[in-house]
C-alpha cells in the first residue's frame, strides 16, 4: 500500500506541484495584503494541489510513449510498469474534478473555472497540441505554469486586475529560459522522441541566444510591479539582484557552452523563481 500511495504521488509530480502552490499563494498574499483568510488559503492550497497534480498525471498518461523512450522520463511510473495508464487517467482526472468542486464551493467559482482552465491549458493546449508540433511549445505551452498566480488573485479578489497579469507575465516569461535549460542537458532524450524542443528543432546555439534574450526580457518585467505600486524597494532590489544573476548565468552559458553551464543555469532559474517571489512575500509583509 505505502509503495502505491508513493507511486501515486510520483505521477503528481510534487515539487512542480509545490513550486505553482508558492506562486499561487504568493499572489494571494499580495492581493490581501498580508496573510488572507486561513479557510480560503487551505482550501485554495488543496484544490491548487489538486489541479496541477491531477494535470500532471493526465500529462503522464498522454506522454507514456515518449517518456518511454527518454532516459530522463523512462522510471516514471507508467512507462516502468507501476501504475497502468488507464489507472493514472483515472486518478488525473478524479484530481481535477475534485479540484474544481473544492474551489467552487470553499473559495469562489472564477478561482475554479481559471484552475480547470489551466489543467486544460497544460493536457489540451501544450501536451496534445503544442509539443509534439512546434518548437513555440513551450513559448506558448508556458501559460499553464503562470495561471496559477491568476487562481491565487481570484480566490482573494473573486476577479483580476493588472496586477495579477504582472505575476502571470513574470512566470510566463521565465518558463523559456528555464525550460530551455533544461533541453540543453536532455538534447539527446527529446531527439530521440522526436520531440521539436528549442535545441533540436533550432540547435543548442541558437537556445542559449534565447535563454540570453529571454533573461533580459524577463528581468525588465520583474521591475515592473515597483514603479507601478504593486511591490515597493525590498523586492525592486531583490528583483534587480536575482534578474541580474540570470543575465549573468545566461551570458556564462552563451559563452561557455557545455553541459556544466547548462546544469548551473537550470538550477539557478528554479531557485530565481522561489527567491523572487519569497521577496514579493517579505516586501508585501512589511509594507502591508
Amino acid at each position: 500500500m505505502a509503495s502505491t500511495i508513493r507511486n501515486y504521488i510520483e505521477l503528481t509530480k510534487p515539487r512542480i506541484v509545490l513550486l505553482l502552490l508558492f506562486t499561487t499563494i504568493t499572489a494571494m498574499v499580495i492581493a490581501a495584503g498580508g496573510i488572507p483568510s486561513w479557510g480560503i488559503l487551505a482550501a485554495t492550497f488543496v484544490g491548487g494541489a489538486f489541479a496541477a497534480g491531477g494535470a500532471s498525471a493526465v500529462n503522464q498518461y498522454v506522454d507514456r510513449d515518449l517518456d518511454a523512450r527518454m532516459t530522463r522520463t523512462a522510471r516514471r511510473p507508467i512507462p516502468s510498469g507501476r501504475i497502468a495508464p488507464v489507472n493514472a487517467l483515472l486518478f488525473g482526472l478524479s484530481l481535477i474534478v475534485w479540484s474544481t468542486l473544492i474551489l467552487g464551493v470553499f473559495v469562489n467559482w472564477t478561482t475554479a473555472l481559471l484552475s480547470f482552465v489551466g489543467a486544460v491549458y497544460y493536457v489540451v493546449g501544450y501536451t496534445l497540441l503544442l509539443k509534439r508540433n512546434t518548437v513555440v511549445n513551450i513559448l506558448i505551452g508556458g501559460g499553464a505554469g503562470a495561471i496559477p498566480a491568476l487562481v491565487g488573485w481570484a480566490a482573494v479578489t473573486g476577479g483580476l486586475n493588472y496586477q495579477a497579469w504582472f505575476l502571470f507575465a513574470i512566470v510566463f516569461f521565465w518558463t523559456p529560459p528555464h525550460s530551455w535549460a533544461l533541453a540543453l542537458l536532455v538534447n539527446s532524450d527529446y531527439a530521440r522522441a522526436n520531440v521539436p524542443m528549442m535545441p533540436v528543432a533550432r540547435g543548442e546555439g541558437v537556445t542559449r541566444v534565447q535563454i540570453l534574450l529571454y533573461s533580459i526580457q524577463l528581468f525588465l518585467i520583474t521591475l515592473l510591479p515597483a514603479p507601478f505600486k504593486m511591490l515597493g524597494l525590498v523586492y525592486f532590489v531583490a528583483a534587480a539582484a536575482l534578474g541580474l544573476g540570470m543575465i549573468l548565468m545566461s551570458w556564462r552559458l552563451l559563452k561557455i557552452a557545455d553541459k556544466a553551464a547548462a546544469r548551473r543555469m537550470y538550477k539557478y532559474s528554479t531557485a530565481y523563481l522561489a527567491f523572487l517571489f519569497l521577496a514579493m512575500i517579505v516586501d508585501r509583509m512589511l509594507i502591508g
